[in-house]
């Protein structure tokens, strides 16, 4: 994985003043430093500068970035963050064009495809991606981003140039380019946050390029091509059949996403997910003689303090125990204490450039952390309850019926924190429901469906479009910010497309949670595993933890603070002051009280550092 960064003007002459647009790609280069350590460079031409950083994942010698190919004397240039699954594959079209790549780099494929078959050729490609390809004989820049959005490209434009960067914080090293949030950026962080409208950059003017596009950027103006898309279809498969397909195209994500040059490890929660995954790689590498590593997850002094509820049924250690055994892996427990996991909240907002799923994020920042120190690559087991169904929301029929995002069923445990006149001005309720009915209307419903059966569809969606990418955009932040690459199977293009159209009656057959899952992965994994009941990622459950945010925000409210005047302070002395119900969230299923105070926390923390101006 890497970082990218640049911009582009068809009518300018950048070289005339090489020095100065050379330090801003440098500046921009040194920004996201954190996501590849290994190798950097840059490139400037009249009309385009290019910047990068790269982390060492596949032709480790042959795959340095900025890459330059020609053709009729004309250049053509690339920067690149991502990884290619289906190289084999590229590398065969290309020949059978006679077109012979110099290095085994997925670099080079992307490119020498962008000139044999055109910015279409990029729906062939199966992978997690973002890249930039600027043409010198065209004067064109062209921008690309995987299907899901796994990899991030934010961009914006100022005085007629487009400035793009992998994250925020290399946009702000263009000049005149400053952080601004109006009504709308207010909206994504009080109202929908941690969650983002697809495409939207919180920031005023920014933008990022939705998944499954790419953007064309010359002289003519700048112009958006969908290449995908997800579809609704009716499925004709019986339901032997589709655990069967089910089976196969789990497992060959899997092994498909083991690409490397370098050694692989996985995150094992000893939930179905991430042991299926950890499974799969396990026997792949049995087969070379070698041994899978895995890493889980705690808190310190958490098996004091856990407290069953409806959202975290069980705790992970008994299950993880049992997984290592099975595997017969090189296992690692880390815990992470709770005054790291509250210090770490403000390096999640650096990570991101936005408030996030606070101490939710700053925790698997630190997990990260300490994998990097001997992993450059992860597979994890994220987005499998998003494809198959593991959310309450989908079973629970008051949140199919809600006519909302089911991960915020109500908007009051946010707005009774803020000032009154705030939430006058946002009109917070019009700004969701107008971003929910907006999303659903994207995707098609089938005739033969009942209405339970159609908001299941929206349902699931949503839950790829909107939840999965908050999950996504943490996945990305809280690893490249440490140097790793994580690497997510269950959010493959192939394997989504097949299953969001098999029928919930399959999907959950017998009232079984993730059953098509369960039964594709038998033999895999012991049947205690297999069966066992959804727990999502641990949280901390110490009162200290929750104590701890408490005073820190008080210290803050005490002080002078941009937070202040966006907040009821009569309203959040009470919530600082009695104890927090953790079982009933205000996001997803993790985000209960503590949660909210570390989201403040990194509000105000966030308007500090990018003093950003406010603008309604």
């Amino acid at each position: 994985m890497c970082g990218i960064s640049g911009f582009y003007d068809s009518t300018a002459q950048f070289s005339k003043n090489a020095g100065y647009y050379n330090h801003i790609l440098d500046n921009m280069r040194k920004k996201l430093h954190h996501r590849g350590p290994d190798g950097n460079g840059t490139l400037l031409f009249d009309n385009c500068g290019l910047a990068h950083t790269r982390l060492s994942i596949i032709d480790l010698a042959g795959g340095s970035q900025p890459m330059s190919r020609y053709y009729d004397s004309y250049g053509y240039h690339i920067v690149y963050n991502g990884e290619i699954y289906n190289s084999d594959t590229l590398r065969e079209n290309l020949k059978a064009h006679k077109v012979i790549p110099k290095t085994h780099s997925d670099t080079e494929l992307l490119l020498l495809s962008f000139l044999t078959f055109g910015a279409d050729f990029v729906k062939e490609v199966d992978g997690i991606f973002a890249f930039a390809i600027y043409d010198e004989r065209h004067r064109t820049l062209t921008l690309f981003r995987d299907s899901f959005g796994v990899k991030p490209l934010f961009y914006t434009e100022i005085h007629n140039t487009i400035v793009f960067s992998s994250e925020p914080k290399g946009i702000f090293c263009f000049p005149g380019i400053k952080a601004v949030l109006d009504r709308n950026g207010l909206n994504e962080i009080l109202a929908l946050g941690p969650a983002r409208t697809p495409g939207n950059g919180i920031f005023k003017g920014f933008h990022e390029l939705l998944p499954g596009t790419y953007m064309t950027c010359s002289r003519h103006g700048n112009h958006v091509t969908n290449y995908y898309h997800l579809e609704s279809r009716p499925h004709f498969d019986s339901y032997d059949t589709t655990v069967e397909k089910t089976s196969f195209l789990v497992q060959d994500a899997i092994r498909r996403q083991m690409v490397s040059d370098v050694p692989i490890c996985t995150f094992l929660s000893g939930g179905i997910d991430s042991s299926v995954v950890s499974a799969v790689c396990a026997r792949e590498l049995q087969k070379k003689g070698e041994q899978l590593t895995t890493f889980s997850f705690d808190f310190t002094e958490n098996d004091k303090y856990f407290k069953a509820n409806a959202f975290q049924p069980s705790q992970d250690r008994p299950f993880v125990d049992k997984m290592v055994q099975f595997l017969h892996s090189e296992h690692q427990y880390l815990e992470c204490s709770n005054t790291v996991q509250a210090d770490l909240l403000t390096r999640s907002v650096d990570a991101h450039d936005f408030p996030c799923m606070a101490d939710i994020d700053s925790s698997l920042q630190y997990f990260c952390q300490e994998v990097s120190h001997s992993h450059k690559v992860v597979l994890t087991g994220e987005c499998a309850d998003e494809v198959f169904g593991g959310y309450p929301w989908f079973h629970r029929e008051d949140m199919l019926k809600s006519e909302t995002f089911p991960w915020t069923p109500s908007l009051e445990p946010r707005k009774k924190l803020l000032s009154k006149e705030l939430v006058s001005e946002l009109h917070m309720e019009d700004y969701v429901q107008n971003s929910y009915h907006h999303s659903i209307s994207e995707i098609n419903v089938l005739p033969e469906e009942n209405e339970i059966e159609t908001n299941r569809r929206r349902i699931g969606y949503l839950n790829i479009r909107y939840f999965m990418q908050t999950l996504l955009n943490r996945m990305d932040r809280t690893s490249m910010h440490t140097g790793l690459e994580a690497r997510v199977p269950f959010a493959d293009r192939a394997l989504v497309d097949y299953v969001f159209n098999i029928p919930w009656e399959m999907k959950a057959r017998g009232g079984v949670v993730k059953n098509i899952l369960r039964q594709a992965s038998k033999g895999l994994l012991p049947d205690e595993i297999l069966f066992r009941r959804k727990s999502p990622y641990p949280k901390t459950y110490n009162p200290y933890y929750e104590n701890l945010l408490a005073k820190r925000l008080r210290e803050i409210l005490n002080n002078e603070s941009p937070l202040k005047p966006l907040l009821n302070l009569a309203a959040l002395q009470p919530f600082l002051d009695r104890p927090k119900n953790y079982g009933a969230p205000w996001y997803g299923q993790l985000m209960a009280g503590p949660q909210m105070i570390a989201y403040l926390l990194q509000i105000d923390y966030f308007l500090r550092k990018y003093q950003v101006t406010i603008s309604l």
